[in-house]
Formats: C-alpha cells, sequence, structure tokens
C-alpha cells in the first residue's frame, strides 16, 4: 500500500530526512513517534503526494512518485489535519462532502449525488456527530470527528492522521481514540499512519510504530517490538519508562 525506499529529503540545503526505508501493507495502522524536528511530519508529506523525495523512491498504492499526475494519486488518500483553515460556517453534512471534492468550500454548482449525501450521513451518524452545529460553533473535538468522516466520504485507500489529539482535552481526545478504533472495525483493510507526540494518543487498534530521531527512522515493525523502554528512550534522548495495559501505551519519565 506504500513503499519509501532509501529517501532523502533536503530542503535550503538542510536535510530533514536520510534514508528512509518504509513498508506499508493492507490494514496496519502504523504510529510515527519522535521528538520535535524528528521528521515526522515531512514524512507524512512525502506518504500524503504532498512533496517528492530528493533521492530515493516513493511508492503510494503501487503508483511512483514523479512517474504519475499527484492529483490522482491524492483522490486515493484521505488526510486529517487538525488545522484545517476553514473559516466560514458550514454544516457537518456539507463539511464532510467537501472531502468528494478536496476543497475547503463546497464547489459551485457541484451538487453531490444522492448516493453521495447518504454515504456523508452514514459516516455523520457512525461517529457520532449528528444533530451538532456548524464548523464555527463545534469543539476541537467535534471538528475532528468531523474531518476524519470528511477524509472518509471518498473511501480512500490510505489514511493519514496528522496529530489527530492537538488541542483536546482528556475527555475529547478519549472520544477521538473510540471513533479511531470504530473506523478500525468498520473499515479493516484501511491503512492508517498517525502521528503523534505522546503514545497515550495512541488508539487500541494499532499494530506498527516507527521511531524517528533527526530525520533518521531508529526503528520501525510490530509495535510491541518498537515501542519499548530502550528505544523510545533512545529517540527522544531522554530516560522513558514504557508501560502497556488494556490495549494502550503509557511514557514515564525516569531519572537519570
Amino acid at each position: 500500500m506504500l513503499e519509501l525506499k532509501d529517501v532523502d529529503f533536503v530542503r535550503d540545503g538542510k536535510s530533514l530526512l536520510s534514508g528512509v526505508t518504509l513498508t506499508v501493507g493492507e490494514g496496519e495502522r502504523w504510529a510515527l513517534l519522535g521528538p520535535n524536528g524528528a521528521g515526522k511530519s515531512t514524512l507524512l508529506g512525502l506518504c500524503g503526494a504532498i512533496t517528492h523525495p530528493t533521492r530515493g523512491t516513493v511508492e503510494i498504492l503501487g503508483r511512483r512518485l514523479g512517474t504519475v499526475d499527484i492529483r490522482e494519486v491524492r483522490e486515493s488518500i484521505g488526510h486529517v489535519n487538525p488545522r484545517h483553515p476553514l473559516r466560514s460556517p458550514l454544516s457537518i453534512l456539507d463539511i464532510v462532502l467537501t472531502g468528494l471534492t478536496g476543497t475547503i468550500e463546497r464547489m459551485p454548482r457541484r451538487e453531490p449525488t444522492p448516493a453521495q449525501t447518504a454515504r456523508a450521513q452514514e459516516l455523520i451518524e457512525l461517529l457520532g456527530i449528528g444533530g451538532l452545529g456548524s464548523w464555527t460553533t463545534l469543539s476541537q473535538g467535534e471538528r475532528g470527528r468531523a474531518l476524519i468522516a470528511r477524509a472518509l466520504i471518498s473511501d480512500p485507500k490510505l489514511l493519514l492522521l496528522d496529530e489527530p489529539s492537538t488541542g483536546l482535552d482528556v475527555a475529547a481526545r478519549e472520544q477521538l481514540l473510540e471513533t479511531l478504533d470504530q473506523i478500525h472495525t468498520s473499515h479493516p483493510h484501511l491503512p492508517w499512519l498517525l502521528v503523534t507526540h505522546h503514545l497515550e494518543e495512541l488508539p487500541t487498534c494499532t499494530t506498527h510504530a516507527a521511531l524517528l530521531r533527526e530525520g533518521r527512522l531508529l526503528a520501525a515493525g510490530d509495535v510491541h517490538d518498537v515501542l519499548t523502554t530502550d528505544l523510545v528512550s533512545e529517540a527522544f534522548d531522554h530516560p522513558i519508562s514504557i508501560t502497556h495495559a488494556a490495549g494502550r501505551w503509557t511514557a514515564t519519565a525516569r531519572r537519570r
């Protein structure tokens, strides 16, 4: 579903990614973790066909960047960004329907089909956001669930979540994680990559993890093999104890 081989990414003479190789299979749910500046968002931009690698290859759903129209690639990707720049008071339904066109606002003279509207309503009910107000009155947590529905409306083959818990309080974060577990149940074959700084923000259905440090991939693979005390401590350059209970992870700083 996604394959990066020996990828370097250089911007303004600075190396942001170096020698990254990563393979994501169908139904795998990946967490991308690392400190600020480790290259997580840069890597997600490559996976979303937003940027091209300086060196190496990126294949998304069997299509190699640089040899295909990236607009076609993007149509198969659902991208959830909590910093969605919408400013107008669109309804929940309209927000979800903008996912069909990949635009921020509804496109003039572009009406959804009855089947598309019905699909949007199904997702709204699935994510528990029916009956809410407009975008400008939604809480951050409600906006997050609306953006997930927006990403799913086009039936993507790959889902990217860029720090979806940003700005959420504890209750809203837990609701979001429950939503992600629901999506796994309703879309079991959908692979995703979720960028976060915090292990507490990983849903229980997470299957794989990758640790980035200074633009390099420190470890990648089964989540239980990667999210260990030793590897996480190395990634963040700080002694951190990792515990796993009831499907959730916790990180606690240790004395040096």
